[in-house]
């Protein structure tokens, strides 16, 4: 808050408190200069509002039922239908650079992420911006909302950080419960999703304390994570004065990422609706998203990946596999969507719902890759031994503790029908996802937005509606990087938005694109791609499937050269070597 504003406040202490000691009154006037900020005291100001982000794991863009789908989401599908859908929200082609950018507002090049933290390339290794963890060039908005008063909460998937000092409460958390790597098992057996250590368990975090086990209670991931976040809304722990004051919580998901896990009873829900295969699913997302106006009518349809096989072409045994896989991971997001209920009821039930505003995304497309693309085994043996002996990957077994399954490329396509391809690639089904907000004391909830918003774009929003001006390029007295997001509240509320469209770059394991207007630039290697820059109209064409490099020159030399620019912006430095993912 400004000098001023706050010497105003000390002028209307000073005149409402006449019977305070001087010595009171002298306390009372510096400590509204300099520490006690006007939010803070009630009836001086409009309220600041609750926010709750809500981040699902390797989900499709048409998995909730409001996007296209047939699976029952009816919790989050009546957030989304009486909020703000986005049709073209962009995100990094990987969870932990979706999330720097997400918590940041900055490029996750800048913040420590300009590759995986299991993936580095030995060029990029040891170099600013490849550390993965949030590096000290940044701040989190978890630390400057807690700086500014409000609660901070998470519980669920961090990944951006795997040693002590790099957790949730190094970054603004003041309550946490988190898994630190990419993915694990999603029951309490602590399985994790890759190790090579034959003995090891996946890393967790309960506060700042590592733990060896989980606690009781902890029965299934998105069970727990929900519990969890509940009982930190609820302020068991806290004092009333504390939990009087507004909350930002972050309620994060590893549903639906692998290995795909579910309880037996959710799965046999779905056993048998997907015996007609992921072609027949695609056809009737495609067309239900095209309904609904979060996809475009008449744009051509993206082609097939090319790991994904005609469902005709497969055999008995494999198709019986394969619908097996989509009934787990249907389950996941059944459960998803159940305990995503269970925190919106407890704030409609409280009265804190209208005034909480909720942000709904999944960090990238769905996982498409098959195990031997993930984890191939020339290049990670010893975890590819762990994870082979470790498992047990029957049919029969799928879904149960102790199992292994990705569902593949293509199931994914169905999960993000008419984009092309999924996570890990920088085509808009890797980047495009689903997300929404949900804030009816200030958004009108019943539209689409249609403009393209990037994740780093949301960080500077939430501080927008908690009345928080980011100072460019410091905080606290130290230089770090500014926010490269742009508050999107004015396309948030239904407003004329008069920013500038900027260039929107994002580079992934060697893969790269940039968006500029409806121009995107795209580099992928075959058989995905061409392995040079492709040029696409997303306007006409949003699947990618006219390459119009050779007969637009001008426009593809524009385009590389935002491309540079980009690279030299944000330290991007283009690995030497990268894995089959």
């Amino acid at each position: 808050m400004g000098f001023l504003r706050r010497l105003l406040l000390c002028r209307l202490l000073l005149w409402a408190l006449p019977g305070l000691t001087l010595w009171a009154l002298v306390g009372l006037t510096l400590w509204g200069l300099f520490v006690q900020p006007l939010w803070a005291l009630p009836g001086l100001v409009a309220e600041r509002p609750n926010i709750l982000v809500i981040i699902a794991d390797d989900m499709g863009f048409a998995d909730l039922g409001s996007f296209g789908g047939e699976i029952p989401t009816p919790n989050l599908d009546r957030l989304a239908y009486n909020g703000v859908r986005f049709s073209d929200f962009q995100v990094a082609p990987a969870c932990s650079p979706t999330r720097a950018a997400l918590f940041t507002g900055v490029d996750p090049h800048l913040a420590g992420f300009g590759s995986l933290y299991e993936e580095p390339s030995p060029n990029q290794k040891g170099r600013p911006g490849y550390e993965g963890y949030l590096n000290s060039r940044v701040v989190s908005v978890a630390t400057r909302l807690q700086d500014s008063g409000y609660r901070t909460y998470l519980s669920g998937k961090w990944h951006l950080g795997h040693e002590p000092g790099q957790g949730p409460g190094s970054q603004g958390f003041q309550r946490s419960f988190s898994l630190l790597s990419g993915g694990a098992s999603h029951f309490a057996d602590m399985r994790p999703a890759y190790s090579p250590d034959p003995d090891g368990k996946a890393a967790y975090l309960d506060e700042d304390h590592w733990i060896k086990k989980l606690p009781e209670g902890f029965e299934y991931s998105s069970q727990y994570y929900a519990d969890r976040l509940l009982q930190y809304l609820r302020g068991e722990g806290e004092s009333d004065a504390e939990s009087e004051a507004p909350f930002f919580a972050v309620l994060a998901f590893t549903a639906p990422h692998w290995p795909l896990q579910a309880p037996d009873t959710v799965i046999e829900k779905y056993a048998s609706h997907y015996l007609q295969g992921y072609d027949h699913l695609y056809a009737q997302r495609l067309a239900r998203a095209r309904m609904l106006g979060v996809l475009p009518e008449g744009a051509p349809e993206a082609a097939r990946p090319p790991k994904a096989v005609a469902w005709d072409s497969l055999s008995a045994e494999d198709k019986r596999r394969q619908a097996r896989a989509m009934a787990v991971y249907a389950a996941m997001i059944d459960q998803l969507d159940v305990h995503s209920g269970r925190v919106i009821n407890y704030l409609e039930q409280s009265g804190q719902l209208d005034n909480t505003l909720i942000f709904f995304m999944s960090d990238n497309g769905p996982e498409g890759h098959d195990l031997d693309e993930t984890w191939p085994a020339e290049q990670f043996p010893e975890i590819r031994k762990n994870i082979d002996q470790r498992h047990d990957f029957s049919v029969e077994n799928m879904g149960k503790p102790g199992s292994y399954t990705l569902y593949g490329a293509g199931w994914a396509r169905a999960g993000s029908p008419g984009l092309r391809m999924y996570k890990g690639f920088p085509s808009e089904g890797g980047t495009r996802v689903c997300a929404f907000v949900h804030f009816p004391a200030q958004i009108e909830g019943g539209r689409i937005v249609r403009e393209t918003i990037a994740v780093k774009d949301i960080a500077p929003t939430l501080l927008d509606y908690a009345g928080i001006k980011a100072k460019r390029g410091h905080y606290l007295g130290r230089t770090v990087q500014p926010m490269q997001g742009r508050s999107r509240r004015a396309e948030f509320e239904g407003r004329e938005s008069h920013a500038p469209g900027l260039p929107l770059g994002t580079e992934f394991l060697g893969k790269y694109a940039l968006r500029q207007a409806h121009w995107k630039l795209l580099r992928m290697p075959p058989p995905y791609g061409t392995g040079e820059p492709e040029l696409y109209d997303l306007a006409l064409d949003p699947g990618e499937t006219q390459n119009l490099a050779a007969r637009e020159p001008a426009a593809l030399q524009r385009m590389v050269e935002f491309w540079e620019s980009y690279v030299s912006d944000n330290g991007v430095i283009l690995p030497d070597w990268v894995s089959g993912y």
